[in-house]
């Protein structure tokens, strides 16, 4: 178990003084289960002032600029360090805590210091957070660290189980988020493979105390789910927030999607497909936006569902999903850029191509529709519909053929307007008015350029357009004509490249 200098630097000084430090919380957490520490936190016996006071020069600081920062209510100093290392360019330092009741469901109604460490792991939400490896001497080496577990968190990381601390009840009643955490710690920790599991009673607690959850904040809801969504195991985690009864208080529009049966071409209902799109893109290790929308690509469905069986049909429903998204990530205070984004994804995804129907035109008018930084995301979700299908190719011949034609049009097309000099140049440069000759002398340039692009400046261009001037129209009129031999080799040259690398 390595420690980074910075954090041993503070717990050194506390020690120093006389006073304890552990490290505590998850940083413990993760490094039992050997793995890097996102954050690291320490506590203390010192209070704040008095933390103050010993850092106050730390790290090259002065009284003037110290390097302290103390702006909450519950005992957590940042002491800054001179790391480059984000992670710990602040380390956090709270004195040991005990909390008083909670009636909002979120914040404690009191924070008292408290005098030993099993007092502070008392207050904590689960076991395998509820561990502080207690650091003796002036050095962090591993024979004199002990780890105090009051808890049997260390039993239950080797088990794979989350565990509220104490009374679950009363964990989720002090604060309800606590409950997300729950399902997020049980797909976060584990990978695609290996699974963690909810203690019973903790997820007997969950399922008694769900409705505490409308009484947390928006925001804290949307990051516990963002964060949710973004680990291996997203899909799993979705159900569980079901199965807890949590995810009405999150998403309740999802749910509509239970039970509700699809046509000939899906073997899922609507919710499983939905949940199995999301599964896909955590395998690919997709972005959120794009997550997120194949999570909810077809949330409309229900709304617009005619007919049973078969033949049901769901017409307009990436119009009507659209919408619903839209005022489902307002409500979770989502950023409204990416709130755009992600519904620019769901009302495009149902998106028409078939090989032959779609000219080079209509796919520039697709991409101008869609918004060219949506393509690529708009693809993926289009991958997670169809595994979320249950089809086994996630990209398709028509799929590559589109990526294929998608690359050929944005290209700059290999004409004239591609030179670093236009018509209105050569005409104020050469005195002369529209017609055939300013159009024989481009072509000629682009000529050039095609063989040598070093050769696209406009300096160049002006000297060598003097020097076309100079030429009869029938000896221009023979240059235009090999430029467009030229341009048509290029293009045939550049298309088959693409070909190959999309195999088409």
């Amino acid at each position: 178990m390595e420690i980074p200098k910075e954090v041993k630097q503070v717990a050194d000084t506390l020690i120093e003084a006389g006073y304890q430090a552990y490290l505590v919380g998850g940083c413990v957490r993760d490094l039992l289960l050997g793995k890097t520490p996102k954050d690291w936190d320490i506590t203390t016996d010192a209070v704040p002032q008095e933390i103050q006071k010993l850092f106050i020069t730390f790290a090259g600081a002065t009284k003037d600029n110290p390097a302290t920062v103390y702006e909450n209510n519950f005992g957590t100093v940042g002491i800054k360090t001179d790391s480059e290392d984000e992670r710990l360019k602040i380390i956090e330092v709270t004195t040991f805590r005990i909390e008083g009741t909670y009636s909002d469901a979120r914040h404690p109604d009191e924070i008292k210091f408290a005098e030993t460490i099993e007092e502070d792991l008392a207050r904590r939400d689960f076991t395998i957070n509820a561990l502080a490896l207690a650091i003796h001497g002036t050095t962090v080496e591993i024979n004199k660290i002990t780890l105090v577990d009051p808890y049997g968190g260390q039993e239950d990381l080797k088990n794979n189980i989350i565990r509220a601390v104490g009374d679950p009840e009363k964990r989720f009643q002090e604060d309800a988020l606590r409950m997300m955490r729950a399902v997020r710690f049980a797909a976060q920790l584990g990978d695609a493979h290996s699974g963690w599991t909810i203690h019973s009673a903790t997820f007997g607690a969950i399922q008694h105390n769900a409705g505490l959850l409308e009484m947390i904040a928006k925001e804290r809801i949307r990051d516990e789910f963002i964060k949710i969504i973004m680990t291996p195991r997203a899909a799993e985690a979705i159900m569980m927030l079901e199965d807890a009864g949590l995810l009405r208080f999150v998403m309740p529009e999802l749910r509509e999607g239970i039970g509700c049966g699809q046509n000939k071409h899906h073997i899922y209902t609507v919710f499983e497909h939905s949940v199995r799109a999301l599964n896909y893109t955590a395998e690919q290790n997709y972005s959120l936006e794009v997550r997120v929308a194949s999570l909810l690509h077809d949330v409309g469905k229900p709304r617009t569902k005619r007919g049973n069986g078969l033949n049901s049909t769901f017409h307009g429903h990436e119009v009507v999903g659209a919408r619903m998204v839209y005022q489902m990530l307002d409500r979770l205070r989502f950023p409204r850029e990416m709130i755009e984004w992600i519904c620019a994804l769901v009302r495009f995804h149902m998106f028409y191509y078939n090989v032959g129907d779609v000219s080079d035109a209509g796919v520039r008018r697709f991409v101008r529709r869609v918004g060219p930084e949506h393509i690529d995301d708009l693809l993926k979700v289009r991958e997670a519909d169809r595994i979320g299908s249950g089809v086994p190719k996630a990209v398709p011949y028509k799929l590559r053929h589109l990526l294929f034609m998608m690359e050929k049009v944005k290209q700059d097309p290999i004409l004239p307007k591609m030179l670093k000099i236009t018509g209105t140049d050569i005409m104020e440069l050469l005195s002369l008015q529209p017609g055939r000759r300013v159009g024989h002398i481009l072509n000629a340039l682009l000529e050039e350029v095609l063989d040598d692009p070093t050769r696209n400046e406009k300096d160049y261009l002006m000297d060598r357009a003097r020097a076309l001037h100079e030429l009869s129209d029938q000896e221009l009129e023979e240059l235009s004509e090999k430029a467009k031999e030229k341009k048509e080799e290029v293009e045939i040259e550049r298309e088959e490249d693409m070909k190959r690398e999309f195999r088409v």
